[in-house]
């Protein structure tokens, strides 16, 4: 599997969304957002999203100039419409938003639709934490009701509804947790198909509601589903699941998961917390450390081998991918190089930047 520089990666995707429309400034916000996703290890949510983003903007499916705009507003909220850009590009703008709110009123919570695929939901929480703010966000993908089955059901009829959380500590990388109410997310399942692997047992059904292994289950012409969160509990997945689909779809006017094969735009709801306007921040700071130092005294699982703080496998992978590359499947490079030429772009350049 060929790797590249997050840097050549970076350039690659500045060119590939300025050729089909988008302002150098957009083209940034989504190349960056893609290639960190791929740097935290999100490799369902990062250059692989290259190719798609590409063939739905020349589809015409969004709108590459599309500028957000605040369409309600109160002191503490605000409901944003994406204008039919770029997710990332409605999800900058609703941090920066909410971000603001925070630190005038103590909380902003700022809604966001018709904004397409607004990528790994993690971000944005984090871009509150690394400035000393709490960010927590659910997102939901509309109307589209077709990927994870419910809790007692055999059919897909709801999405992998996100949820995202980051907390700021005084000298470590923040707290992060970016997780779906489903087991896993789908974009890791067509990964999988690219790479040509099996899928691990317990992620998903084939449209008899069998077990299965093989990704074409999920993704083919007759196709299973994914299993909620949870296992043996996956009621408790299914639940959050709904929370997610009426914070993130019917607080945004986004709407809820009502069967539709095709995702016009995530529904979000970030809140963002200024901590200082609910406690001592030296004595937040001391608490969350606390309470890291208690967690790790546990003894360790050896099948394990040792205690993460969530987020600590993110900012690992991060270190390490940036020194060493990023992997990207031939499968995926294959599909971007097809998405590049699409747009007139010569991909040989970046081709030869293999590590």
């Amino acid at each position: 599997m060929p790797s590249f520089k997050p840097q050549d990666l970076r350039q690659l995707g500045y060119t590939l969304f300025e050729r089909c429309g988008c302002s150098p400034e957009d083209a940034r916000t989504v190349t960056d957002h893609l290639v960190d996703s791929s740097l935290y290890g999100h490799d369902s949510h990062g250059t692989i999203r290259f190719y798609e983003y590409v063939e739905q903007l020349c589809a015409g499916r969004f709108n590459p100039k599309g500028a957000p705009q605040i369409v309600q507003e109160r002191a503490c909220t605000a409901v944003v419409d994406g204008g039919g850009a770029l997710g990332q590009v409605g999800g900058a703008f609703a941090a920066r938003l909410a971000k603001a709110k925070a630190r005038e009123r103590g909380v902003g919570a700022v809604a966001l639709r018709n904004t397409a695929h607004v990528g790994r939901i993690g971000a944005y929480p984090l871009m509150a934490a690394r400035e000393g703010l709490l960010g927590l966000a659910f997102v939901n993908a509309g109307k589209l009701g077709r990927q994870i089955a419910p809790y007692g059901g055999l059919d897909g009829k709801l999405s992998t509804n996100p949820i995202a959380f980051a907390a700021p500590r005084r000298d470590a990388d923040p707290v992060m947790v970016d997780m779906t109410t489903s087991v896993v997310a789908e974009g890791k399942i067509r990964l999988y198909q690219n790479r040509g692997d099996q899928l691990p047992a317990g992620w998903i059904i084939d449209h008899q509601g069998r077990p299965a292994t093989d990704p074409r289950a999920f993704t083919g012409n007759s196709p299973g589903a994914i299993l909620p969160l949870g296992g043996v509990v996956s009621h408790k997945g299914y639940c959050l699941s709904f929370i997610v689909e009426i914070l993130g779809g019917a607080l945004s006017g986004e709407g809820c998961a009502a069967g539709e094969r095709v995702m016009h735009s995530n529904g979000m709801l970030l809140t963002v917390y200024d901590l200082e306007q609910f406690t001592d921040l030296e004595e937040y700071y001391g608490e969350l450390e606390t309470l890291i130092r208690h967690v790790r005294s546990s003894r360790i699982d050896p099948q394990v081998g040792e205690i993460l703080v969530p987020g600590e496998p993110e900012f690992r992978s991060a270190r390490r991918r940036e020194a060493e590359g990023i992997p990207v499947d031939e499968t995926t490079w294959a599909r971007i190089c097809a998405a590049a030429q699409s747009v007139e772009l010569d991909p040989g350049p970046w081709d030869r930047m293999r590590l």
